[in-house]
């Protein structure tokens, strides 16, 4: 019977022990930096990694993230797993929706929702929720499994359960009321006063934040560093978008058929394929028509050709009504939020009437009198009025031309004579006076 209630004795006691040594539930130390990272446009596959880039870089410090975003939505990137992402983060996340203008739908909203603390700008505007994905590549889950998801997340997180999902955009206040958001703050800086001293849930637990900037003498510091995209991701991340791919491929070819109607290949061709260039990596990140870009490519190829060939006729016409109907269809998958503006389309289709049927047949046709002129210039005499080496100013028959030695420099002042014609260039050589000769006349 001793035994027993020894035995009983020692049993409670370890148990006691036990639950003595149980750890409580850990709460970090106050984070003392705070990395801001600007996520502005469609989500593409450039802005999602220096998103996660600066996430990992939070983690690495022990800082708190804010995200301060503009965004209506992934582009052909997994919004589910970016969301998930910021959801497992082990430190703080803070997603903010803006400044005013700012907005927050599908992908975005989902971010404020998986973020360990939610806020908004007064004059934001949040939501929809769906699509998530503005490309429509993504798969997207139903409405029940979506609302289940996030409402997981939010409750991990210690946060209230949300009571809206929106279906159309819904004003800041609204948002709060709807438990999307806690904080209302104009600027970074007021959110960073405001969320300073509140408990934040994250994957490693809660965590009290210290984000204040210290304005009196005593108090801890805080560091607060910006970021944003390096100016080569800026350049990708804005060429990722149907406008900008829309308005860079018609620059860009446009400046090529003016370099097609030139000799040589100069300034424009070089800055017409660097534009061509950044609209077809555009077209590898945004889903696009097939058909909507070929009429859109034959069109502007047809009305090249018609002023090639000087007779601005059938070709044109039906170049511009391929070009206007491609231009209706090449984006035509894509979400709203991001398709091309009719009235972007109706000027475009307009601007290339005027310029493929005006301005380069006219450049054309002044280039043909010019050529034309230069050919009876040769077999004349004339005189270099500057160094020729291998090209310089040449001045034959009371003007001043364009010349190409033809046989090794020449200098300045020398006597020579027009041997051709090189697009509007003059092919010249020295040819000596004969015994006797005349003085060529001066520019007068």
């Amino acid at each position: 019977m001793r035994r027993r209630i020894v035995f009983a004795l020692l049993t409670g006691l370890a148990a006691a022990g036990v639950v003595a040594s149980a750890p409580p539930a850990r709460t970090q130390p106050q984070q003392s930096s705070v990395v801001v990272a600007k996520v502005d446009g469609s989500i593409d596959g450039v802005l999602a990694s220096y998103l996660l880039d600066r996430l990992a870089d939070a983690e690495a410090e022990g800082s708190t993230f804010v995200v301060q975003l503009d965004s209506a939505g992934t582009l052909d990137e997994d919004p589910i797993a970016l969301a998930e992402r910021l959801h497992d983060a082990t430190v703080p996340v803070v997603v903010w929706a803006g400044p005013a203008p700012a907005s927050a739908s599908g992908a975005g909203l989902l971010l404020m929702y998986a973020a360990g603390l939610g806020a908004v700008a007064p004059g934001a505007g949040i939501g929809p929720l769906e699509p998530l994905d503005l490309g429509g590549r993504t798969p997207v889950r139903s409405g029940e499994d979506l609302g289940a998801m996030v409402t997981g997340w939010m409750t991990e997180r210690g946060r209230q359960t949300p009571v809206v999902f929106p279906t159309e955009p819904i004003p800041a206040q609204a948002a709060i009321e709807g438990n999307i958001a806690e904080v209302a703050a104009v600027s970074v800086i007021e959110l960073l006063e405001r969320i300073d001293g509140l408990t934040v849930g994250t994957a490693a637990g809660p965590v009290v934040l210290h984000t204040r900037i210290a304005t009196d003498e005593g108090e801890e510091p805080v560091g607060v560093r910006f970021t944003d995209l390096g100016p080569v991701d800026r350049v990708l991340h804005a060429a990722a978008s149907p406008t900008w791919i829309y308005v860079l491929l018609v620059l860009g070819l446009a400046a090529l058929a003016f370099e097609m109607t030139q000799p040589g290949f100069g300034f424009a061709g070089f800055a017409g394929l660097g534009m061509v260039g950044l609209a077809v990596y555009g077209l590898t990140v945004v889903p696009f028509s097939v058909l909507g870009l070929a009429l859109v490519l034959i069109g502007l190829g047809a009305m090249t050709i018609d002023v090639r060939i000087r007779r601005l006729g059938a070709l044109t016409i039906g170049g511009l009504l391929a070009f206007a109907a491609g231009s209706f269809l090449v984006f035509g998958a894509v979400s709203d939020e991001i398709d091309l503006s009719v009235w972007l389309v109706v000027s475009s289709v307009l601007a290339a009437g005027l310029y493929w049927g005006f301005g380069l047949t006219v450049a054309v046709q002044s280039r043909e009198r010019l050529t034309s002129s230069q050919r009876g210039l040769v077999g004349l005499v004339g005189e270099t009025r500057g160094d020729l080496e291998p090209e310089g100013p040449v001045f034959v028959k009371g003007t001043l031309w364009r010349g190409r030695s033809a046989d090794g420099p020449i200098s300045a002042g020398t006597r020579v004579r027009v041997r051709g014609v090189d697009g509007l260039i003059l092919r010249v050589e020295p040819d000596p006076p004969e015994e006797g000769g005349e003085a060529l006349p001066g520019p007068g």
